[in-house]
């Protein structure tokens, strides 16, 4: 499975172990920066790891900035992505069973990088569920329709 990864200044180090747990469990990653703490736009990184998440170049996705909002709001902009702002293991697990989430956002200032790894191992091990939740990733879907997003 190949996983776009990004970050802002803010979410570098967070990053960086998250890119070396995915390849060491035998995930494929594509990087899409940044990778220096140089000042930067978080638009300019989430943008093109959501549209790789919804073009299907990769499967999911996973970003990072100080606090996860700001690479979450970015990556939700993009049709086809639902993109999840957790701070625990059970959020991750859930946002996957119910959500079909395939977008991850954590923020490296908020969650430490131990939990932070049991937060994307969570994310990344459970499947969706569908049935009843089908239903609803569908009217979310319905809802990026109407708005033109």
């Amino acid at each position: 499975m190949k996983i776009a990864l990004a970050c802002d200044h803010g979410g570098l180090n967070l990053k960086r172990e998250i890119k070396k747990y995915l390849e060491d469990n035998g995930y494929e990653t594509l990087d899409f920066g940044t990778d220096t703490f140089d000042s930067c736009d978080y638009p300019d990184f989430a943008l093109p790891a959501a549209e790789a998440v919804a073009s299907g170049k990769c499967e999911r996705g996973i970003v990072v900035c100080s606090t996860g909002i700001g690479v979450s709001m970015v990556a939700n902009k993009v049709p086809g992505v639902r993109c999840a702002h957790c701070h625990d293991t059970y959020c991750a697990e859930f946002t996957r069973r119910h959500n079909d989430a395939n977008m991850l956002a954590l923020g490296e200032k908020v969650v430490g990088i131990g939990y932070a790894l049991k937060i994307v191992e969570a994310f990344m091990r459970t499947e969706f569920e569908g049935g009843r939740h089908q239903r609803r990733v569908d009217k979310i879907s319905a809802i990026e329709k109407k708005y033109g997003k």
